[in-house]
């Protein structure tokens, strides 16, 4: 018995760690340098989760709203309503971690510029959720990654990685990096693909890698809809054998 709880508890941090990192770059974990235009807002309204054999976890419904608070200056926040099922056990419904950030892009070659954009995104965790109910990790964490980007006519790549600080009791400090490729298809339909991978977040945990395909559709100016589904390519079944991310995206 005290193995299959220690088991549960332990795929149950990896979920957790796959749904805080599938806030990163709405529709995908992978984040870019671009900041949000000075004085403008970008909200994203979403429902996202993770599914493996024992644990399902993720975020009923979410609000991640960006400000352009200076020119290259983003801050950033993200709440929302988390889900997790541990086990077969009840649902538990609640409110999750908050997550607080501020992205810089310090390198901006503009359109004639061979070199990619560059910038820093640090984010905080907050232990807002209820750890016991597996809503929340109970402790501050803080990521700070670095993010590349580069434009080729229709086509965009983006990617780099960074560092968790992840505190408690047999937990780890633990990387995470990851590239997308997209296309845009038209002045409304953009695809891409994605791949991830990150190393163990606690003791007895597997390291995990996946992938994303999704992309986003304009119904306006201001409108957007977001998708992007995938899954484990490494140690998926005590990780992230599916996952989902779906979201409406207003800027103003």
């Amino acid at each position: 018995m005290r193995l299959r709880w220690w088991r549960a508890g332990a795929v149950l941090l990896a979920a957790e760690a796959a749904l805080r990192t599938a806030f990163a770059g709405p529709p995908f974990r992978t984040d870019d340098p671009e900041p949000v235009e000075a004085r403008h807002w970008e909200i994203n309204l979403f429902s996202t989760g993770t599914f493996n054999q024992v644990v399902h976890t993720g975020a009923l419904s979410g609000i991640d709203a960006n400000y352009g608070l200076a020119p290259e200056l983003q801050v950033h926040s993200t709440a929302f309503l988390g889900y997790n099922t541990n086990a077969g056990e009840p649902t538990s419904i609640g409110i999750g971690d908050l997550e607080l950030g501020a992205k810089y892009r310090f390198l901006d070659p503009g359109e004639g510029g061979w070199w990619p954009q560059l910038g820093i995104y640090p984010l905080v965790e907050v232990p807002t959720g209820n750890a016991k109910l597996g809503l929340g990790t109970g402790h501050t964490q803080l990521f700070v990654p670095i993010w590349l980007q580069k434009d080729i006519g229709p086509w965009t790549i983006y990617g780099g990685g960074g560092y968790f600080l992840n505190p408690g009791a047999g937990n780890r400090n633990y990387w995470f990096s990851g590239i997308v490729v997209e296309r845009k298809i038209d002045d409304r339909l953009t695809i891409g693909v994605e791949l991830f991978r990150q190393t163990s977040n606690q003791r007895g945990t597997p390291n995990s890698a996946g992938y994303n395909i999704g992309g986003s559709y304009s119904l306006s100016e201001r409108l957007r809809l977001l998708m992007a589904v995938g899954s484990g390519l490494q140690n998926s079944a005590t990780t992230n054998q599916f996952s989902y991310y779906a979201g409406l995206q207003v800027t103003f």
